[in-house]
């Protein structure tokens, strides 16, 4: 494993530490998903379990969905201290875990705060993750390819954490809490063993991550505007295009997490168990994540804007069929297909966002595109827990939502076309 992420520079340059760093707290965060699902939805009655999770979407997701739009530009504000910022995103999310093992059998409201805490805290790792990748860069990789790694190794560890959460959670349901603590101590003290030049904010400067279009909108303003206040408007029309279809898959995502989660229990699809229903759900849109970051190193060299414009027609498509042919077929092909839509779709605005973005303001611009995903991750989710739990319906409504987007993109496409050369954003 350690050859595997050492290969092609990375063990030189840092990213292995990273890749390393990531596997670990995705390792810990899917215990902690194990104990939480275990308390909040498989211990209690299907209608119990659904206003225990509205009433966690109110308590958790939605103050979240009011922090999330700070989140990256306050840790934007800490150039020299991301090792700071991942390590402290650790440790609070080992206090956490250890406090919630002490609450959880009763599944009471305490719960909720500290669950909020600790999604906080996994987002704010997951923006800095993503700011530090181009700075620990090696020469031989690409950002697409570094990033596809990273995510792999994720998986991987996410998959071996199902496992072991599993045999945790027969001890007792505070168990994988307490084998979460002990993860994120391990990532704390590996935060601080990253290489120095994640620190180093040499040669950065604040994004304002705004142009104005002229034309068929493909050329952008080249000289220095007046400082005005930083705001994701836009660095370019390409990168922008792909911001907003991957906020629809996101939200396509977190919908399908959350109404696919109810409605297989209270009404499994031919004649299968509920929980078997649920785990093929589940390896479905484990098997598309995989598939997309495998995908993602064979098809960097392509047109960003095509992939990401491919991926929301493909998850369109799919998602459409399924609300047409209900069955398990449908809704395992549109859990895989939406799994590997939403991975690809970010490896290429990754993509876009290192060739359109100067180094300069690239960490800038990673820290808010990661923060919109988020958001649109939780705006999903609260539909998925809103609508009734009707397949048909409820697949229609996310084919709708999701080809309204694609419409926009679409257009967007043919104004911007597939260019190849970077676009120049404003820089304060």
């Amino acid at each position: 494993m350690r050859r595997a992420t050492a290969a092609e520079g990375a063990g030189e340059s840092g990213l292995a530490k990273l890749i390393e760093l990531h596997a670990l707290n995705s390792f810990g965060d899917m215990l902690i998903t194990i104990a939480l699902a275990s308390t909040i939805f498989f211990s209690v009655p299907t209608g119990e379990a659904r206003g225990r999770v509205a009433l966690y979407l109110l308590i958790t997701m939605a103050p979240f969905a009011l922090l999330a739009p700070v989140v990256g530009p306050l840790l934007d504000r800490l150039p020299h201290g991301r090792r700071a910022a991942m390590a402290m995103a650790m440790l609070a999310r080992a206090v956490l875990a250890w406090t919630m093992a002490g609450v959880i059998a009763g599944g009471g409201i305490a719960l909720y705060p500290e669950a909020l805490g600790v999604l906080v805290a996994s987002k704010a790792y997951g923006v800095v993750r993503s700011v530090v990748v181009p700075r620990l860069l090696p020469s031989r990789l690409s950002l697409v390819k570094a990033n596809s790694r990273v995510t792999l190794a994720g998986l991987l560890a996410t998959g071996v954490a199902a496992a072991v959460g599993g045999l945790l959670h027969l001890i007792g349901p505070g168990w994988p809490l307490r084998g979460a603590f002990l993860v994120f101590v391990v990532g704390t003290l590996m935060a601080f063993h990253l290489p120095p030049t994640v620190d180093s904010a040499k040669g950065e400067q604040r994004a304002v991550l705004h142009a104005e279009v002229h034309g068929e909108g493909s050329h952008l303003i080249h000289h220095r505007p007046p400082p005005v206040k930083a705001s994701l408007r836009t660095v370019g029309p390409s990168v922008i295009l792909a911001l907003r279809a991957m906020s629809a898959m996101k939200w396509l995502v977190g919908f399908l997490v959350m109404f696919l989660a109810f409605l297989l229990r209270e009404e499994p699809i031919g004649g299968l168990r509920p929980t078997v229903a649920l785990g093929l759900v589940a390896l479905a849109a484990g098997t598309g994540n995989a598939l997309g970051s495998v995908l993602g190193s064979w098809l960097r060299t392509r047109g960003p804007e095509a992939t990401v414009a491919a991926m929301l027609l493909l998850a369109t498509c799919v998602t459409a069929a399924a609300a047409l042919w209900y069955g398990v077929v449908t809704v395992v092909l549109v859990a895989g297909v939406a799994g590997m839509a939403a991975s690809l779709g970010k490896l290429a605005l990754d993509a876009l966002i290192q060739r359109d973005v100067p180094e300069a303001v690239r960490t800038s611009a990673f820290a808010r595109s990661e923060t919109l995903m988020q958001v649109s991750w939780v705006a999903g989710g609260a539909v998925g827990i809103l609508l009734p739990l009707n397949g048909e319906l409820g697949l229609s409504i996310a084919a709708g939502v999701v080809g309204l987007a694609l419409l926009w993109t679409l257009r967007s496409l043919f104004r911007v076309g597939l260019r190849r050369h970077p676009a120049t954003p404003r820089v304060a």
